[in-house]
């Protein structure tokens, strides 16, 4: 099988400090790949390298194209990228704030992602934009009310609909669970994973939170001072931990 995504050395520098050094992995169509590490690890840098919103200083990321094959992202002109952001990219931002457009109704911004890739009957974007609605588990009618009459919990559902509208391939994720109450963050879970089986999706995503992962991710990628210190099935990873930073990681958590 051909990867969706293959990363080969990536690095990223600020001056003399390392975001992300040596990186590399291959993610598989339809495969969830867990990122974590304790903040400062290089991992939410590494996946803003990946997804286009920050330079690389060195290494590739090869796209499965649909009309090309495989080809390098960083080496794509802005047009380009920003054309894969809008169909087969997705980006869900930790703050649903940054990723939502705060003065626009609630279908008017799943509508937006669906006009982005050429949408442009009235009628069929709202029933559209009434499905994912529902979907994420928003109510019918609450699709013309904005985001800021929203709890944290349903803005990060919209914004999770905002992004799968369109059918993305790779869905990029930056602590998506973060901030949110445990009684919410299990019903966010519990939707997304029922989300990214039914449609296939291949999903990168960063946590600090490994209850997250487990749940979630195929596999991991354990990073510290902007490195992968170890890789595996997640659930090979977190109950077999090889790297002592692992070992202290698992053993906090199981200590909390």
């Amino acid at each position: 099988m051909t990867p969706l995504l293959s990363v080969r050395d990536i690095a990223k520098f600020y001056g003399p400090r390392v975001g992300c050094e040596g990186v590399g992995f291959d993610l598989y169509p339809g495969e969830v790949m867990g990122i974590v590490g304790e903040s400062g690890s290089g991992k939410s840098t590494l996946l803003n390298v990946l997804a286009g919103h920050l330079p690389a200083d060195r290494g590739e990321v090869l796209f499965d194209t649909r009309a090309e094959g495989l080809k390098d992202t960083l080496a794509m002109s802005e047009s380009e990228r920003r054309m894969l952001a809008r169909t087969d990219w997705a980006f869900v931002h930790q703050n649903p704030r940054d990723g939502l457009r705060m003065g626009v109704s609630a279908g008017g911004n799943v509508g937006e992602r669906l006009m982005a890739v050429g949408a442009r009957h009235y009628g069929e974007i709202r029933g559209t934009a009434l499905d994912w609605l529902d979907r994420v588990e928003i109510e019918a009618g609450r699709i013309d009310d904005r985001p800021r009459a929203f709890s944290g919990g349903m803005q990060q559902r919209l914004q999770i609909a905002r992004n799968l509208v369109t059918g993305p391939r790779l869905v990029f994720m930056d602590e998506p669970t973060g901030g949110l109450d445990v009684s919410v963050q299990a019903r966010l879970l519990d939707m997304l994973r029922g989300l990214v089986r039914e449609m296939g999706l291949s999903v990168l995503i960063v946590t600090h939170d490994l209850a997250v992962v487990r749940l979630l991710a195929d596999r991991l990628m354990v990073m510290k001072s902007g490195r992968v210190v170890e890789a595996g099935l997640t659930d090979q990873v977190l109950d077999d931990p090889q790297h002592p930073y692992t070992q202290l990681l698992v053993s906090s958590v199981l200590q909390v």
